[in-house]
Formats: C-alpha cells, structure tokens, sequence
C-alpha cells in the first residue's frame, strides 16, 4: 500500500514542473538585441555623415582712417533773419504836387541824394512875402531907434517929459519883437521850401517807387514816397537756446569776439561771416531762446534784407582735441563706439564720447591719436573680428600693419610726433 502510493507521487510530479528554456529561445532574443543596437548605431552613423562640415567666416574688407589731433569749432546754429542797420520810410512833410522823381527803383543811393521834388513855386512865394515883411519891420524898427535917441537928447535938454521917452523905447521893443517874429517866418519858409526837395537821409538801396510825379501828397498822410534799406552793413537777427546763455556770457566777459556766419536755410552753402553785435536782455518764455544780433560787411551784397538765412554761432574753439569721421561712431544701447583695428588686424568696440562737431568730424574721449578705425561695413563687423584693409586704390591688404585707407596712408601730425 505505501510501495503504491509513493510510485503514484513519483509518477505526478514530473507533469505538473515548469518546462525549461530552450536554446533557441536565446538565440532569438540576442538576434533580437543585436539588431535594434545595429539599428542606432546605423542611424548615428548616417546622421553624422549628413551634417555639414562648419564654414568659417571669410575676413571682412573695410576702410580705415586715422584719429588725428587738430580743432575743432563748438558753435550752435539759429535760424534767422536778415536785417538792416537803418530802414528809412521818406513820407513827404508839406502838402503839394509831385512834379518829379529822380531815382530808379532798386538804385543804390548816397547820403542827401536827390529822390524827389514836390512843386516849390507855392512855397517859394510864401518865403518871398515873409521875407519882405521883415524888411517892412526892420525899417519900423530902425526909425523907432532913431526917434529914442532923438527924445533922449530932448528930455536931457529937459525939452520933453520922461514919459515920452519911456513911451519911444517900448515902441522899439515892440518892433524888435516884430522883426524877431519876421525872421521866425522866413525861417520857416526857407524850411518848407527845402523840404519840396527830398533828398536821402541814409545811404542803402532805394525800394519800388510808390508815387509817380503830379500825384497830390499831404504831410498828414502817412503813406511813404520811398523805403531806403541800409545794406552795407547789416545785420541778422537770430534766436538760440538759453542753454548756451552761460558759454556766451564767459566769451563776452573775457572780451573775445565771437564769429557768426551766415548760410543759406538748408545749411549747404556759407553766405558771409560776420561778428557777434548783441544780445537781447530778455529770454523768450514761449521758446526758451534768447535773440541775438551779428553784424556782417555784406560787402558783395550777399545778404538781403527779411533774408531767412541759417546763423552758425562759433562760441568757442577747441585745441589740440582727437578728431575722427562722424560717420565712424557707432551708436548702441550701451553707448557710442568705434570699430579700433588692431596691429594684428582684428577690431575691437572701443567706447568714445562725443563732443564737438565740425563739418563730418567729431571730437572724441576715449581714443588716442593715431589710432586706426573702420569707416565702413559696420553691418559686418564684430568684437575680434578678423578683416581686410581696404587700399586708397581700391586693393585689399592682407598682411602688415593697419594704415590709414582713407587718407592714402599719410601719416597724421600726431603719427610723425610718435615716430
């Protein structure tokens, strides 16, 4: 009984153990492996050999000029106008009828130049009956003296009483105020007939002609016969900010007489130069400028009046400052710079402040003298950027020391100091 029970427990336990894995089993799981790692590594493979070997960025070809040590003017500009020391508007000051003009329009006149005539008959004939008035009382007159004297002989002989002598010399007063009054009105007649000759008070350019002979004028009218504009010289009138007040009042109190020059509106061309007249004595509190007065020669007549011209102010110069294009400095949110080449032509953004303009150069702080700058292709250029230098003739240089592109390679006054 128990024989059979134990070959029954032997008999079972081989059917219900797990069956063990084959060698074939493994082979297919490695294949399986070998081939996704094959797959990567196939994949790495292509995409390395696809992508693009590096290229490395050509040298960039640019202009340079120099830093030069030199002057440079600190001015501020106005707009302003054009106008004359003296404008004389000639109305006439009797009544009467134009009988002639005697200058051309636009002519340039003298001081006392005859430009009109109003008819001098009437006044003429005033003068002649003033005159023989007086003549009338000067005779009065001397007849009273000559009986005065007569009654003062008397009245010493005790001829006469003293009452007709007194009586004889108040007659002679009374004539003498006669003939004094007499001479007021010829005087006065003289001066109306001289002014039936106008004649130029100033010297300057005659205007349009405003009456033509046998028109009637009054001295009450208000209305001239002639405008006269002082031309040489003249003045111009313009407006800077307050701002500058305080460089103006140094100048003034140091006693140097500042520059002024005259240009047309777009500033393109220089009309004349003049010096600095005056100021006004107040500021505009609308604009917040302060008007000032030049004073040219205007010698060729350059200047017109009620000419809108363009005033350069030239406050100050400086000396001996580092000058460079304007055109050179470059602008940043971190501020203004410049592209410096170095010796081994690379350049570098080397900071500068600006300071005075002239023309297309600035003054800067911050670079030396001598020193070599780009003046072109700045879209292209980099910190440590390597690059070409441009020749005067148009040739790149690829080797040797930066040099002056811009100016042919002349050395500066500052360079020929160094060397």
């Amino acid at each position: 009984m128990a024989e059979n029970a134990s070959t029954a427990a032997s008999s079972a336990s081989p059917a219900t153990a797990p069956p063990k894995p084959s060698g074939e089993g493994h082979a297919v799981w490695i294949v399986l492996i070998l081939a996704v790692v094959g797959g990567i590594l196939g994949f790495l493979i292509i995409t390395h050999q696809k992508k693009p070997p590096a290229r490395v960025q050509p040298p960039v070809t640019i202009s340079t000029t120099n830093a030069v040590r030199g002057n440079v003017d600190e001015f501020v500009w106005g707009l302003g106008t054009v106008t004359p020391v003296y404008t004389a508007m000639i109305s006439p000051r009797v009544d009467g009828q134009v009988v002639r003009v005697n200058y051309t329009e636009g002519q340039m006149v003298t001081t006392n130049d005859l430009l009109a005539e109003i008819d001098p008959e009437p006044y003429r004939a005033i003068l002649t009956e003033t005159e023989g008035q007086l003549a009338r009382d000067k005779a009065l007159l001397e007849g009273a003296k000559i009986d005065l004297d007569r009654f003062q002989q008397a009245y010493v002989k005790k001829a006469i009483p003293k009452q007709q002598v007194d009586d004889q010399l108040a007659l002679v007063h009374q004539d003498e105020g006669t003939v004094k009054y007499d001479e007021g009105l010829v005087a006065n007649g003289k001066v109306q007939l001289a002014y039936c000759f106008i004649r130029a008070p100033i010297a300057g350019r005659a205007g349009l002609r405003l009456v033509d002979p046998g028109n009637i004028v009054h001295a009450a009218n208000t209305n001239a016969l002639v405008v006269i504009a002082q031309l040489q010289p003249i003045t111009v009138v313009f407006a800077v900010g307050e701002a500058y007040l305080p460089a103006i009042q140094r100048q003034l109190q140091a006693g140097h007489k500042m520059t002024v020059e005259a240009f047309n509106k777009d500033q393109t061309q220089k009309l004349a130069a003049g010096t600095f007249l005056t100021m006004d004595n107040l500021i505009d509190l609308a604009t917040g400028t302060i008007r000032i007065k030049a004073l040219f020669n205007n010698g060729d007549v350059s200047l017109f009046p009620n000419q809108f011209v363009s005033a350069k102010l030239i406050i100050d110069t400086l000396s001996n400052v580092t000058l460079i294009p304007t055109a050179a400095i470059q602008h940043s949110p971190q501020g203004d710079f410049v592209y410096a080449v170095n010796p081994d032509q690379t350049v570098k953004m080397t900071p500068v402040i600006p300071g005075a303009a002239d023309a297309d150069m600035t003054s800067v702080q911050g670079l030396e003298p001598g020193g070599v700058i780009a003046t072109d292709n700045f879209n292209k250029l980099g910190d440590g950027m390597k690059v070409n230098l441009r020749q005067p003739g148009g040739e790149e240089r690829k080797s040797g020391a930066p040099g002056g592109g811009k100016h042919g390679g002349k050395k500066g006054k500052a360079q020929e100091d160094a060397s």
